[in-house]
């Protein structure tokens, strides 16, 4: 392993202001062509469904295609398991090198799997496995790289530092949705059904050796051995069980943070993802419209989300969460039927861009607070597995329970009433996690 330099008590640690620069922009670059890769199959999902799919109603193909993209979620916990305790083992930076060649794999995939008219059901059984691989790189990619931005900052910038993580995310999603509109703009439908669709996935396979050249240059965080602090520092080198202790000694916190995951999590899935394939199929809008929403979405989540981590360092990550949650609850109802009472182009720009800011709002903080219950030998391992749970489920297949939901009660406003419900649910669990805002969270006894 590679020598590390080891941050001092207090949270301000040795690292040079330019490798910090280095290591947001690496992180911030290599992660937001992970997520281009993961998500950009959501913008995808109405051409692939026939492709794959061509024997099931059409109803049945946008919830085959769903589930197809949901079943990616279900290898997040695994990965983030694995992948979170490799990190504790043997580093952040080769996790994170590991997280990135697996996704341009499940990209691979993708982009060479045979249609069903091609091979049958050879082709929605190699697109199934590809999105276990990516879900499973996802898993461990999220947990790992906010560890890294953590445990890089000052005690009082981790939320800015982290929320590069969140605007890295969004970032991605731009890219995805842009590069689907550009598309769809310029192939005819024959041609996005022969061969378009293929064309992200082949751009999201150049980008892997990009990422891993910025990536190798960061610094590492985690020591075999830090010097002084007695043989218990040495368990990240020879012995150590990062999985175990966590379900162990830290399993309150994680069930805490699981239930405060889910909000934010089925909050992304629906306005990120969901609304252009809701508002296109159930409110008859134009695909590069409702496209266009997404790019917006990606946009402001982008610009926004340093501003909120500087908001959050000063005022406190709890309160950002809960009352951009509240306002989220409070707005759904009326936004929705606003926007089914009248469907337009400009309605959906506003609606999204409303519910866009207070995602953003809600979970910048909440991807900085998740590492800072953690304890720095156990922190990517922990960060991972409350992550990974919490988005598999209620996350991943939040577009599945939608599409069904619709389908059973016929209510357009069935999508403001799922997330309405599930968001104030998570936030019950603000209420028992400590706010460790501007505090040294490598104080602990590792």
């Amino acid at each position: 392993m590679s020598t590390v330099t080891m941050p001092m008590a207090g949270g301000q640690g040795l690292y040079s202001p330019s490798m910090r620069r280095r290591v947001i922009a690496g992180t911030t670059i290599g992660n937001a062509l992970e997520f281009f890769d993961f998500t950009v199959f959501s913008f995808l999902m109405l051409v692939i469904g026939p492709l794959f799919f061509p024997e099931a109603s059409s109803y049945g193909q946008l919830l085959l295609t769903t589930a197809t993209f949901g079943v990616g979620f279900l290898m997040r916990p695994v990965g983030g398991m694995l992948i979170g305790s490799y990190a504790d083992r043997h580093g952040r930076r080769a996790a994170m090198a590991l997280t990135l060649w697996l996704m341009g794999v499940g990209c691979a995939l993708i982009a060479a799997a045979p249609t069903y008219a091609q091979m049958g059901v050879a082709g929605p059984v190699m697109m199934v496995l590809a999105r276990l691989i990516q879900g499973f790189a996802a898993g461990g990619e999220v947990g790992v790289s906010t560890t890294l931005l953590v445990e890089h900052a000052p005690a009082s910038k981790r939320g800015f530092y982290s929320s590069w993580q969140f605007g890295s995310q969004c970032l991605g999603v731009m890219l995805g949705a842009l590069v689907v509109v550009i598309l769809t703009a310029a192939l005819s439908p024959e041609q996005m059904r022969a061969w378009g669709w293929r064309l992200p996935f082949v751009i999201g396979i150049l980008t892997v050796p990009v990422g891993a050249y910025i990536r190798r240059n960061l610094e590492e965080t985690l020591a075999p051995v830090a010097a002084g602090l007695g043989h218990k520092a040495g368990r990240a080198e020879t012995g150590h069980q990062p999985l175990r202790r966590v379900f162990a000694e830290h399993k309150v916190v994680v069930l805490k943070g699981i239930l405060l995951v889910i909000g934010g999590m089925v909050s992304t899935q629906i306005i990120s993802f969901y609304m252009p394939a809701y508002a296109n199929r159930e409110l008859g809008l134009p695909a590069t419209s409702t496209l266009s929403a997404s790019v917006v979405v990606g946009a402001i989540g982008f610009v926004a989300a340093p501003f909120i981590g500087m908001l959050a360092d000063r005022v406190g990550r709890k309160r950002v969460i809960f009352w951009s949650r509240a306002a989220t609850v409070g707005v759904l109802l009326p936004s929705f039927h606003w926007l089914v009472s009248a469907p337009s182009t400009g309605r959906l720009m506003l609606v999204i861009a409303v519910l866009g800011l207070l995602l953003a709002l809600q979970t910048t903080p909440l991807i900085t607070m998740l590492p800072e219950l953690f304890p720095k030998t156990v922190r990517a391992t922990g960060m991972s597995v409350v992550y990974g749970v919490g988005i598999s489920v209620f996350g991943g297949f939040a577009q599945f329970f939608l599409t069904w939901l619709l389908h059973v009660t016929g209510s357009p406003m069935a999508p403001a009433w799922y997330l309405m419900a599930t968001v104030a649910i998570s936030t019950v669990a603000l209420f028992w996690i400590r706010d460790r805002t501007g505090q040294d969270i490598d104080s602990r006894e590792a």
